[in-house]
């Protein structure tokens, strides 16, 4: 079975005996970049506690990683973020601001500015990233057109701010790791044809680990993570794998059908 606990210790146990150092994505922005090393990063989606779990499998490996949490209920849970930021992970802000605007640009900024101040509250937060939100029309990183996070005291966002040259991006969007077939916006489109021309194409964690024993994975990586999805408990784990076919299908539809429009004021 994939996509357990059991599985994801098994990953980090690949990456520590093969050389990897894991950096927070606010240490690799200020330029801690060792030989070989792996970001991990957990978007929390949904189920903090699930997060919470990936977090303590973590702190028991030595290892830490950039958890992003999104300011609504299913995600928002204090007593999670800070046990999260008090083991050494860091913790930063999952926005989807255009999508709660419906586009209004002036509106998402203040979402995103007030949703940052309350994060603030609980723990520093220095980095960002966009949550995709694949059922809006809205692609929330467009509100960095017309804004800057750096006025605000963010450092870094992972779309833009991360040398995808050089680094590997992975994540398990879809519950796969070539889920970039079935992803609507978690997906680095400019390298994804050179990472699949030099075979960097993996589908299970078997086989991403399996790659780090021959030496045949990138030594510079960013792997996301949703930790909804890894469970070893068997029902939630059936009904994410049901839920996330589905999910997939439904992907396919909207990268066919439709086309985004653009943000602006209302």
């Amino acid at each position: 079975m994939d996509f357990t606990l059991n599985k994801y210790r098994r990953l980090l146990d690949a990456l520590r005996r093969n050389g990897y150092q894991t950096i927070t994505f606010t240490e690799y922005l200020e330029g801690v970049r060792p030989e070989r090393f792996v970001i991990l990063r957990h978007d929390v989606d949904k189920l903090p506690l699930n997060s919470l779990a990936t977090a303590r499998i973590e702190k028991e490996a030595d290892m830490k990683a950039s958890y992003y949490f999104r300011a609504v209920p299913e995600s928002w849970d204090e007593g999670v973020i800070r046990e999260i930021a008090s083991s050494g992970h860091e913790v930063g802000y999952h926005y989807e601001s255009l999508t709660t605007c419906k586009g209004d640009m002036d509106a998402a900024y203040r979402d995103f500015e007030n949703n940052l101040m309350t994060l603030r509250q609980l723990v520093p937060v220095r980095t960002i990233c966009m949550h995709g939100s694949p059922r809006s029309p809205y692609d929330s990183r467009k509100l960095w057109e017309e804004k800057d996070y750096r006025n605000l005291g963010i450092l870094g966002e992972p779309y833009f701010d991360v040398d995808f040259f050089v680094v590997f991006y992975l994540t398990d969007t879809g519950r796969r790791w070539d889920g970039f077939k079935v992803s609507v916006r978690d997906k680095i489109e400019s390298h994804q044809d050179n990472w699949r021309n030099e075979g960097l194409v993996f589908h299970t964690t078997d086989e991403i680990i399996r790659a780090l024993d021959i030496g045949r994975f990138p030594s510079q990586v960013m792997i996301t993570t949703h930790p909804q999805r890894w469970t070893n408990s068997p029902i939630p784990w059936i009904k994410e794998f049901l839920w996330q076919n589905v999910k997939n299908l439904l992907k396919i539809i909207i990268i066919g059908f439709r086309a985004e429009p653009a943000a602006g004021k209302k």
